[in-house]
């Protein structure tokens, strides 16, 4: 957390991975994580006032940036996203305006190389959980509300919910939440399989850190590269394709001094000095 950085350390953290002082998001980056804070608190970080444009500039300077390793995705107490700014009322979906996309953010988290982590701390309602499921793992906070609501409003679904949903949780359990538009709490979110893990809201960001910290430091970069892309890419193979991907970067890997050091580091009884960056290496 925030809080558990020193004081001195905050002026020169974001200029490992050049991120900019953003209007709509706080960032940090410690030890290999950038953690993005969606920073509305007034409009409980509903997306707008730019913000959709700043998340995107954010993922793509730490996508780059090889010291991060892991990114944070979370919202400034007490949601995590509200979703659409509603303040424009009935005229909020009357004009979009031109090259309207419903994409949610033009570089989805689930096309980074890094791994991206959802602590879900508060409320995260349409575009705000349509958002949190792009990203790789999502850990929700117990007493908040979530939903995929966006039929309730006359419109649908967005940031690729359509395809994320079914493939997280089947298809029966996504038209519940798409058809619905039904909101639930973090156990029901945990039971739907949407995320990984429930706990109070105020645990959920040190968890995430910690996970996030744990991947920083004991995985190697290319590996999780190379298996994050895998991952998503898989839903669209077959197991012929998948396995030979698999053998593909295998080689790629084991050809690469991070294979022997991480034998090392674990005969050695050490953290390992990886030295390969967080890219795909067959890509």
């Amino acid at each position: 957390m925030l809080g558990e950085i020193p004081e001195s350390e905050v002026g020169r953290m974001n200029a490992h991975a050049d991120l900019p002082v953003y209007r709509t998001l706080q960032t940090t980056v410690f030890g290999g994580v950038a953690t993005v804070t969606l920073n509305r608190p007034a409009r409980r970080n509903a997306v707008g006032d730019g913000m959709r444009d700043e998340l995107a500039d954010a993922y793509r300077r730490c996508d780059a940036a090889d010291d991060v390793r892991v990114i944070v995705l979370t919202g400034a107490p007490p949601a995590f996203c509200s979703g659409a700014d509603l303040t424009a009322g009935e005229r909020t979906f009357a004009a979009p305006g031109a090259g309207f996309s419903a994409a949610g953010v033009d570089v989805p988290a689930f096309t980074l190389n890094k791994p991206v982590i959802a602590a879900v701390n508060g409320h995260a309602i349409g575009l705000g959980l349509t958002l949190a499921l792009q990203c790789d793992v999502r850990i929700f906070a117990a007493d908040a509300t979530y939903g995929v609501v966006q039929v309730r409003r006359g419109v649908v679904g967005d940031a690729y919910s359509h395809w994320v949903l079914p493939r997280l949780v089947g298809v029966a359990r996504a038209a519940e939440v798409l058809l619905t538009g039904a909101t639930f709490d973090g156990h029901r979110a945990v039971e739907l399989g949407l995320g990984s893990r429930v706990l109070p809201a105020d645990e959920v960001l040190p968890a995430a850190q910690a996970l996030a910290a744990d991947i920083a430091t004991n995985t190697a970069p290319m590996s999780v590269a190379a298996s994050k892309r895998l991952l998503w890419d898989a839903f669209d193979l077959d197991h012929a394709a998948v396995g030979a991907r698999e053998t593909e970067i295998h080689l790629a890997l084991m050809g690469h001094d991070d294979a022997a050091e991480g034998v090392r580091a674990h005969l050695e009884r050490r953290t390992p000095r990886w030295s390969g960056r967080p890219v795909d290496p067959t890509r």
